[in-house]
């Protein structure tokens, strides 16, 4: 959640500096005319109109894109298909009962998640990566419940990383629709959680994640909630984005901490 709260802050100054640049040409550019207060009104609101919304484009379009690994962990095989679904990537791989709705980092590009998506898959857990609007979760919060109408899963598990995993915890928190298991890669809850299958995984590395309100967040979890910490792990490492400012340096490969991560989802949806 912190580098949430640094993009926002980045773009709060970005904007403020643009507005004195705007504001200054207008000046410059209107100066020797005269204007009634109504007329310097509507100029003022013109420029803050056009600032904030020029601004919040180019803010929104630019965010970290996804390695190579991932790309070529969007290729199908005979094991697995990767296919796009409305707003979403689908991994079918050989299994037909379970099915993992994962939500994205904040400004990542979702493909970022492709290798752990496709390991599960290949291990019998489709997954459903969703593409949401601005790279940003809390645009599209309820993302995951339009595809259990359109898919018939027995076993449906909503997670996410960073930003994802909190907005995929404030959604299942509603209680409705009930999943059969929660999964949270360095995310936590900011409120009470259903009664169901847990489990929160990080890095003791990681740099990103607020450790005090995720210590504050665990009394909001199902009983029976499980806890994984990635020895040597970060906060990146959960996708393939290459290195985040401010998260620490990981002693492990991102291929160990997928692979603990795999297997500790696996864990969830097995009942071990």
């Amino acid at each position: 959640m912190k580098f949430l709260i640094i993009s926002l802050s980045a773009a709060v100054v970005s904007v403020l500096l643009a507005a004195g640049i705007v504001m200054f040409l207008v000046k410059v550019l209107k100066k020797g005319t005269t204007h009634t207060k109504g007329e310097r009104f509507l100029e003022i609101l013109s420029v803050w109109i056009a600032l904030y919304t020029f601004g919040g484009i180019g803010y929104f379009s630019i965010y970290t894109r996804c390695g190579d690994k991932a790309l070529e962990a969007l290729k199908s095989d005979a094991n697995v298909i990767i296919s796009e679904i409305e707003k979403a990537y689908l991994f079918d791989g050989p299994g037909t009962e379970d099915v993992l709705v994962f939500y994205p980092g904040a400004k990542v590009d979702e493909k970022a998640y492709a290798p752990l998506c496709r390991m599960l898959a290949e291990k019998g857990v489709d997954c459903i990566l969703v593409k949401m609007p601005l790279h940003m979760a809390f645009t599209d919060r309820t993302a995951a419940g339009r595809y259990r109408s359109q898919y018939d899963y027995a076993h449906w598990y909503l997670g996410g990383h960073s930003l994802g995993g909190a907005m995929a915890a404030s959604y299942a928190a509603q209680g409705d629709p009930h999943w059969d298991g929660l999964v949270f890669l360095a995310a936590y809850s900011t409120a009470p959680l259903p009664q169901t299958k847990c489990c929160s995984i990080y890095g003791d590395q990681d740099g990103m994640m607020g450790r005090d309100s995720y210590e504050n967040g665990k009394q909001y979890w199902p009983a029976g909630a499980t806890e994984l910490v990635i020895a040597g792990g970060n906060h990146a490492q959960f996708g393939d984005y290459g290195p985040q400012r401010g998260d620490g340096t990981a002693t492990i490969t991102a291929e160990e901490q997928l692979k603990q991560t795999a297997d500790a989802i696996l864990k969830v949806v097995n009942g071990d």
